[in-house]
């Protein structure tokens, strides 16, 4: 009885051990994880030079009281787009319409004492000092009248150019312009529009060689090379421009190079102090590598994407990026078009492991 027993927990012992020794095997043999591989498709993408800038007025002028008076009429709203030669504030004009006046009368009184003098020479019945006298009394009363009449013109304020008025800085009723030139408003003109914004050392030399390659001088770019702008809410860079100025060096202090463009702006949509992205093209589209922007990786070694080799092990990539196309990157160097690179499943996956890849679904056709 115990030998049968005693035999008995032996082959049970045995049977236990076979079975969880499956069931260990089973579990280390865990089949690779799974991802989704694609091939870096070939587009036409144009290098850009990506940059930031501050959108201002091309024309700002300071509206002032150029003569003292009252302030009679306010004729804008405040904010209001108005036109070139438009009237803004009237100054009371009385005191300088009634200077106009008197002053004429002055100069008709001048004018024919100086006739009446010309002809008294004649009959030698004067001196020459005399009608030399009256023609400078003429002559001055002449510039009275100019003077008076410019005045005149000083109390009706008007806009020098088309654009946006700021809102008004003194109220009718006040005296302006009594102890100096006092500032009524401000007028921007906004069509067209400026784009300022710096280049570094490096983007400036590359621009430069990139229109030396076009056939361009960099310094015959104003007014050719084309600059695109964008709007912090704005998708893309939906209002083209022209560069329209380049400053004359490198700047000692800040190491870059201010440059402007020039815009349109018909909409009004951009108008001064805001944040621009700016991004100007460096020649003709080209073909490159494209791949999901969202597959790039970066860490201290520099930009990366997963591949899988021959053995279906996973291999760190390290590559250059090219220009963001929408939710896309170009890739100027590190990949080729035979590559799989794992587009889905990046959490699975780690360099020297391996995987189970499946081909991405073809895209449909633009």
């Amino acid at each position: 009885m115990k030998l049968n027993s005693f035999a008995r927990f032996g082959c049970a012992s045995v049977l236990a051990a076979f079975l969880f020794g499956c069931r260990g095997a089973d579990h280390n043999e865990k089949p690779p994880p799974p991802v989704t591989v694609a091939r870096p498709q070939p587009e036409p993408v144009t290098a850009y030079l990506d940059l930031s800038g501050t959108v201002a007025a091309s024309q700002t002028v300071d509206l002032v009281a150029r003569v003292p008076g009252y302030l009679q009429s306010v004729d804008f709203a405040d904010g209001a787009s108005v036109n070139a030669g438009q009237l803004l504030f009237v100054i009371d004009p009385k005191p300088y319409e009634q200077q106009v006046k008197l002053n004429e009368a002055a100069l008709l009184r001048a004018q024919s004492e100086y006739d009446r003098q010309k002809e008294l020479i004649k009959q030698n019945a004067t001196s020459v000092a005399n009608v030399e006298r009256w023609q400078s009394e003429r002559d001055q009363a002449e510039a009275q009248v100019a003077l008076a009449k410019i005045n005149l013109g000083y109390t009706h304020v008007t806009a020098p150019f088309s654009g946006r008025m700021g809102r008004h800085l003194v109220d009718v009723g006040n005296m302006v312009g009594a102890t100096g030139e006092t500032k009524l408003a401000t007028l921007e003109q906004l069509s067209p529009i400026y784009v300022y914004f710096n280049l570094n050392e490096r983007d400036a030399l590359h621009l430069g060689a990139a229109m030396r390659e076009r056939g361009q001088e960099p310094g015959s770019g104003v007014g050719k090379v084309p600059v695109l702008v964008g709007l912090q809410n704005e998708a893309g860079y939906p209002h083209p421009g022209t560069l329209d100025f380049v400053n004359f060096g490198v700047s000692t202090s800040s190491g870059t190079l201010q440059l402007r463009a020039v815009l349109t702006n018909e909409d009004r949509v951009l108008f001064p102090g805001l944040f621009a992205r700016v991004r100007i093209p460096l020649g003709e589209p080209e073909p490159m590598l494209v791949v999901p922007n969202r597959v790039v990786g970066n860490d201290q070694e520099g930009d990366y994407v997963l591949v899988v080799a021959a053995d279906d092990t996973v291999v760190r990539r390290a590559i250059v990026k090219g220009p963001l196309t929408g939710s896309d990157c170009a890739i100027q160097s590190g990949l080729t078009a035979e590559d799989r690179v794992i587009v889905n499943g990046l959490a699975n996956a780690q360099p020297g492991e391996k995987v189970s890849p499946e081909p991405a679904a073809a895209s449909p056709a633009p």
